[in-house]
This record gives structure tokens, sequence and C-alpha cells, in this order.
């Protein structure tokens, strides 16, 4: 998560994208939280038309909602979306999993395990959020290995959104993708073993969306201006 401290000392709307972006996969900021124009720029001391640019590019990343004479909102999905969310994410996912593994090389495999690693750190410290956003961050970089440019940016924009759905309906840690079978998945690429890396891939979202409750929801608390100043 990223401080205001760390960013550089005249953010531009690409910095405060990143930041925010971080701290809504991270699940820092709850799904149908306010965002404000003159928070966010006091957060960031930045003009109102640098912050308004950076809600503008998260709504088109679908992160934010934008609503006229209301202003900008977290993206809060629903149970309908959810189903579709993980319907399109094990339509796409898998044949993508496929050609990652008939391009994939070393220095590929080597940056999906350091992804798995950051992913276990952030387990292991019982920071879940985070877990999920590094998760996410997986599935992207098999996308990217893939080489199918329009495929990756449509799942970059599905996990996205499943990172919010996940937070709202988790029930229980091992609704996150299991450090195992992410092991599993990089092990088959590495392999280049195409059919393995489709079928696992298949049963590993299947299994992601079964973990989910999709009646509550959780609810996460905090002031803008607190959450995007802690450690």
């Amino acid at each position: 998560m990223l401080l205001q401290s760390d960013l550089p000392l005249n953010p531009s709307s690409d910095d405060i994208v990143g930041s925010l972006r971080r701290a809504i996969l991270a699940h820092r900021v709850a799904p149908g939280s306010k965002l404000v124009e003159d928070e966010v720029s006091d957060v960031f001391g930045v003009g109102r038309s640098i912050a308004r640019t950076a809600l503008q590019a998260l709504a088109h990343e679908g992160l934010v909602t934008i609503i006229r004479n209301r202003g900008a909102f977290v993206a809060d999905p629903g149970v309908r979306e959810a189903r579709e969310v993980f319907e399109a994410r094990a339509l796409l996912e898998p044949r993508t999993a496929r050609s990652a593994a008939e391009r994939a090389t070393p220095a590929a495999v080597k940056l999906l395990h350091k992804h798995i690693a950051a992913e276990h750190q952030a387990l292991q410290a019982g920071d879940l959020g985070k877990a999920v956003y590094l998760s996410g961050l997986y599935h992207m970089a098999i996308a990217d290995l893939a080489d199918q440019a329009t495929i990756a940016a449509m799942i970059s924009t599905l996990v996205a959104r499943s990172s919010l759905i996940v937070a709202l309906y988790w029930r229980r840690p091992q609704a996150l993708c299991e450090s195992h079978v992410h092991h599993a998945l990089t092990d088959a690429i590495a392999a280049h073993d195409g059919a393995r890396a489709e079928d696992l891939m298949k049963g590993h979202l299947v299994d992601l969306l079964a973990n989910l409750d999709l009646r509550e929801k959780l609810q996460i608390g905090g002031s803008l201006c607190d959450i995007l100043r802690q450690a």
C-alpha cells in the first residue's frame, strides 16, 4: 500500500491512480465508498483537476463508478455480476494458460514464482486483502505471457472486478488463490504442458467461485484519509 510520502513530490494523475488502485484492490477502501474529489486532492496534495482525471481513469478500468450529480464511488458488484465475471474468466483464462505454457521462457517462469512468493508472504502475514491483490497480479502475468493483448486487457478488467467481488463475498481465507494451486499452474507452464495448464486453470476458477458466499457482504470501514495514510 502506497502512502502519500511514497509518492513523488508533485504526483501525477497516474501516480494517484496507482495508489488508489492498490487501496481498492487490497480492500482498504470498501466497495460502495464515495471518493470525494476534494478529499482525494487533499490527501495527495494536488489540484481537483488532477484528482478528477485519476477518478475518471479508475472508472475506465471498472474500479470506480461515476454517477452524474452524485460523484465517484468504488464499484460495488452484485451477485449477478459476480457470477458473470467468474463465468467470463472461466471462458478466457484456461485457454490463455495454455497459450502461456506454449510461450513460457525461464525468465517468465521466474516472474511467476516471484508473484507466488509475494502472495504467500501476504497470507502468512494475515493480510488477506493484499494476498487477493497479489493473486490478481499472478493471473495477469499469465495473461501477459500468452501475448494476446486484447484478451489480456479483458482479463485485467475481470481480475480487478474479481478482487472486489472476493472482498464482498469471501467466506473464509480458503477463498483466496491457494499457493499450491499457483505452484501447480506454474509447473505446468514451465513444462510447456498446455493441456494441463488449461485444466488446472479451469478447475482453479471453479473452486474459487465455489468458495464465495454470494449472499452476505463483508463490510470495510474507515475514512479515505486514514486509509491512504496508514502503514
